[in-house]
């Protein structure tokens, strides 16, 4: 029996996993863990394959712990997972849910290699993403009381997962994890975060952090990037190094008020898994053809607009624009892999702005958030910048010159939601890292 671990990359608290035990226990069979690492993925750099591998590490000695073998293959998914299947008599293969549309492809080319069965498990989100809906939502409004209403059947506690018992035939060579990142030919110019652990461990100790000092306040502080009003679990949840479901339990049971709590689970549970849908039913979720007609059609109306000010993709890599507001929060990205939701909206909106269109500034956005996010080349990104600058999940606002019924955002707006002198201070004050 094989787990093919490629989303949900930690070994408590994951459906996938345990549903590969469960059938290995039926069956009486040694069950394996593989992850393939691909040499290069959608722009990721040093950054973020450092931050895999050492959570990956970490879980590695916890399936130890269990008794289960942790093999790391490098190279094609499907070819090599296949190849792997063969060699050692593998008899059902268990991975985990992704909408991207080259996890998709690989998962098909892998089905259509292997005589076995293969299951996909939705290990990411609470409720799964082909139960929520089997189409494309609108937005928030038509999939929130989709997803409440199965909470009740899926937002429950985890088993633990056990010894096992069937021991792995073939032997395992340990996996040498510093020669492993030594020989990735990625980019490294783009620094790790050390201020960031990765793990599972470090996840657990965040979310109960935020748990004891950050979820007291979240509703009034989280739109504030001054405050430390927000999580900080999103590289954890991207890398699966914890379960948005374990996140959404110990919220639930905190002493935490109502409001709080809601509020919290709101971005958890329905904007997350709002995103996978979108991913998951609209191929086209990264480029201009993803976004609603009507949004389309205002966009290449005031495409021809006069721009005020134009800028270069280098040129707002570097934060070289005329504003300040708009720099702090590309520096920040840069220098600490992360940047404030509320800052995020502003920043991807300023592009559609300073560019000559709305499918240019949205493949900058792209590039610049897989480049330097943590969360990078996440749902939550694809949809954020689609909403941002192509209305995915919003609605016709009032017209206007280059946005046309896109929602803008300004800089005196923001002024009227926090302290944007304190904010511009703080990153200039900030270290890298």
């Amino acid at each position: 029996m094989l787990y093919w671990m490629s989303r949900d990359q930690r070994v408590s608290d994951n459906w996938a996993l345990l549903h590969a035990q469960k059938i290995a226990f039926s069956k009486k069979a040694p069950l394996a863990v593989v992850f393939c690492l691909v040499p290069d993925f959608l722009g990721a750099t040093i950054r973020h394959y450092g931050f895999m591998l050492k959570g990956l590490e970490e879980a590695e000695k916890a399936l130890e712990r269990k008794g289960i073998p942790f093999f790391v293959l490098k190279g094609d998914p499907a070819a090599r997972i296949g190849s792997f299947v063969k060699k050692h008599s593998v008899s059902s293969v268990v991975t985990d849910f992704d909408p991207l549309k080259i996890k998709r492809k690989w998962k098909k080319s892998l089905a259509g290699k292997i005589n076995v069965p293969f299951y996909e498990v939705d290990a990411h989100n609470i409720v799964p993403c082909w139960v929520a809906s089997g189409k494309q939502e609108y937005g928030a409004y038509t999939i929130r009381g989709k997803i409440n209403g199965r909470l009740g059947e899926y937002l429950e506690g985890f088993p633990p997962l056990k010894k096992h018992p069937h021991r792995w035939k073939g032997g395992k060579p340990g996996t040498d994890w510093k020669k492993l990142i030594a020989a990735l030919e990625v980019d490294r110019s783009v620094k790790e975060v050390p201020r960031v652990v990765p793990g599972e461990a470090a996840a657990k100790r965040k979310l109960r952090k935020f748990l004891e000092k950050g979820l007291g306040g979240f509703d009034g502080e989280r739109n504030d990037p001054n405050l430390e009003g927000q999580s900080g679990l999103s590289p954890y949840l991207h890398f699966g190094q914890i379960s948005a479901q374990r996140a959404a339990l110990e919220v639930k049971k905190s002493g935490a008020s109502r409001k709080n709590k809601e509020a919290f689970l709101e971005e958890l549970i329905v904007r997350r898994e709002l995103s996978d849908n979108f991913c998951f039913y609209n191929r086209h979720y990264d480029s201009f053809r993803g976004f609603p007609e009507w949004a389309k059609k205002t966009l290449n109306e005031h495409g021809a607009d006069k721009r005020e000010y134009l800028y270069t993709r280098g040129e707002l890599e570097k934060a070289k624009t005329h504003d300040d507001l708009w720099n702090a929060a590309q520096t920040e990205m840069v220098k600490t892999g992360r940047m404030h939701g509320y800052m995020r909206m502003y920043w991807a909106k300023k592009v559609l702005e300073w560019t000559r269109s709305a499918a240019a500034a949205q493949k900058i956005c792209i590039y610049l958030n897989d480049r330097y996010e943590l969360d990078g080349r996440d749902p939550n990104g694809y949809a954020g910048i689609a909403w941002s600058i192509g209305g995915v999940h919003d609605r016709a606002w009032n017209e206007r010159k280059v946005f046309g019924k896109i929602r803008f955002m300004s800089y005196n707006g923001c002024r009227s939601k926090f302290d944007v002198k304190a904010y511009i201070d703080k990153v200039k004050n900030e270290k890298s890292g």
